[in-house]
């Protein structure tokens, strides 16, 4: 059978190939637009996996800590180690805010943890170099992704921190890179006051008579204290014992401690619905437009290849060629033409993808679903140049 694709390649190779290529791009940055989404939702599960917990107590009737904002007492997590099903239960803030080394900054999320070692919750599992928070003050285990390395000092608010470990894929739920370090060190940072601000606050106690009562100095001294100390934690993680059902042990912290507790599907329902949705229907309607561009540009190519091979066709109808291997012809050239842009697409998609500023994550099943897609479009793509191709009068071979 005569090939049409062949025939542009042969004759007109640079038509067809940059052709390919245009819509390659366009089909790549369509497969990066999904692997967004991936990595948005690889991201989430990562956070909880980081976590290393089994349940999040967190402040009663709040999604937090990660889709809301949540305040819990840090001596909390003692009465919950003593409920039965509990194996291990520590304290841990969040905080995304700007980690500065040298003259340079970087976005991060910065989680205070109970120093120890792996298998508490809240350390980062991942480690890659160094080792884990030891020390109660400024030691610091960074993200790979932060571009902090081990021994450098890094600047979280007022104070300096030396990293003693580096780990990888530890992000937060929009893709921030993670910085722990020490719980009592995070909670000082969260709630840190400027020195101005320390000044007039302790004015305004000063010229309060109810606080600064005349003979009775100590209560002054104590409200004071009380105003640079900081004892909230945003959530407690909880790791239950082997064998123990996670969702009776939660319903015994609701029920003795009247604290909200998520569960991990309850908690990945969360991030799921509450943090990516909005997202996943932004990227969707993104492929939506890029999938109907796409076809747009594929129909308006074979359309015109096809009129430009008019006297071709008829010269085929005139020998009695029948009309449905002028329609294979067409249809053949517009998935070869879908085959070439899905090819460059993919291997720009895979090339781009690791420089990207959001984690892309590609997926075989999902190329798999693009290519067949890409195909589909084709085949709706090329009706148009069929249906003009098979209404050519084969007197136009001979000048009629």
């Amino acid at each position: 059978m005569i090939s049409l694709a062949g025939r542009d390649i042969l004759h007109a190779w640079g038509k067809f190939v940059f052709t390919g290529l245009g819509l390659g791009l366009l089909i790549g940055v369509t497969l990066s637009m999904a692997g967004i989404y991936r990595g948005m939702v690889d991201d989430a599960e990562i956070l909880l996996d980081n976590s290393g917990a089994d349940l999040w107590v967190v402040q009663r009737d709040t999604l937090g800590p990660y889709a809301e904002s949540s305040s819990l007492q840090d001596d909390l997590y003692r009465g919950i180690l003593t409920l039965p099903g509990v194996a291990r239960a520590a304290n841990v803030t969040y905080l995304t805010m700007q980690v500065g080394q040298g003259d340079r900054e970087r976005r991060a999320m910065v989680v205070g943890v109970v120093p120890g070692g792996p298998g508490e919750p809240g350390q980062p599992r991942f480690l890659v170099a160094g080792r884990h928070i030891t020390q109660g003050h400024y030691e610091a285990v960074a993200d790979l992704a932060t571009g902090f390395r081990l021994g450098e000092q890094i600047r979280i608010r007022r104070n300096l921190y030396s990293v003693v470990g580096l780990t990888r894929r530890a992000v937060s739920s929009g893709g921030d890179p993670m910085v722990f370090i020490p719980l009592k060190d995070a909670q000082e940072a969260q709630f840190l006051k400027d020195n101005d601000a320390i000044v007039h606050q302790r004015q305004r106690t000063l010229a309060n008579p109810a606080l600064n009562r005349p003979g009775q100095p100590g209560v002054l001294e104590a409200v004071l204290a009380s105003q640079t100390v900081n004892s909230s934690v945003n959530a407690i993680l909880v790791r239950v014992a082997p064998g123990a059902d996670p969702d009776a042990v939660a319903g015994e912290i609701r029920r003795w401690k009247r604290l909200t507790v998520h569960t991990r599907a309850e908690m990945n329902e969360i991030l799921q619905a509450k943090l990516i949705a909005t997202s996943a229907r932004q990227i969707f309607m993104f492929l939506v437009i890029l999938s109907v561009v796409s076809a747009a540009i594929v129909a308006f190519i074979i359309y015109t290849l096809t009129l430009g091979k008019i006297r071709e066709i008829a010269v085929l109808k005139l020998i009695g060629t029948r009309n449905r291997t002028i329609a294979a012809m067409i249809l053949w050239q517009a998935l070869g033409l879908g085959a070439i842009g899905f090819m460059v697409g993919k291997i720009a998609a895979s090339l781009w993808a690791p420089i990207f500023p959001k984690y892309v994550l590609l997926l075989p099943g999902d190329a798999a679903r693009g290519f067949g897609i890409v195909m589909i479009i084709c085949v709706l793509a090329s009706l148009i140049a069929i249906r003009a191709a098979l209404r050519v009068d084969p007197a136009e071979a001979i000048g009629g």
